[in-house]
């Protein structure tokens, strides 16, 4: 059972609202664009063109959604979520969940440690006689590879970056 079966049937009916009164004014905007009619006259004209200028306009959404939905299961698979999770959640296969968001869950290199502080991950890896951390936060900010001496040194500096960007 997918997850929008479950929802009762007034939910899904004022998502579907949601997602009409968020839709008209992208569709308006997109027949004006390409009639160079104002957008007050969306409503006007062949109804064909008026349902294709809609379809384009589910077109640009889906793939806002698309791509909102690959940023969900990459901040997912950084705090730990596993490609069995995300696949159970979008209600399909571990494996299709792999293939569908590819980079979303990374796996610790060897003798890496992994950190959950603040809300956020780090990921402390040893590396020529230094150690390097990476992290995500909990309010999104991610860092850049940093190097320290130690990974005393590591785990401290990647906890102060968690503290500095919790919510």
């Amino acid at each position: 059972m997918t997850f929008s079966e479950q929802l009762p049937a007034e939910d899904l009916t004022g998502l579907e609202s949601a997602l009409y009164e968020a839709l008209n004014p992208l569709a308006a905007a997109l027949r004006s664009r390409t009639t160079g009619q104002p957008e007050e006259r969306m409503w006007r004209g062949e109804p064909v063109d008026i349902a294709l200028s809609v379809l384009a306009a589910w077109k640009v959404v889906d793939q806002e959604v698309k791509r909102l939905t690959a940023v969900a299961a990459g901040t997912a698979g950084s705090y730990g979520a596993s490609y069995e999770q995300l696949g159970a959640v979008w209600g399909i296969t571990r494996q299709g969940a792999r293939k569908k968001w590819p980079d979303a869950v990374s796996r610790p290199a060897a003798g890496a440690t992994v950190l959950a502080l603040f809300g956020g991950r780090a990921e402390l890896t040893p590396a020529d006689g230094t150690w390097t951390w990476a992290a995500t936060a909990a309010d999104g900010t991610r860092s850049d590879a940093a190097a320290a001496p130690t990974k005393e040194e590591a785990a401290a500096l990647a906890g102060a970056f968690l503290k500095e960007h919790t919510r």
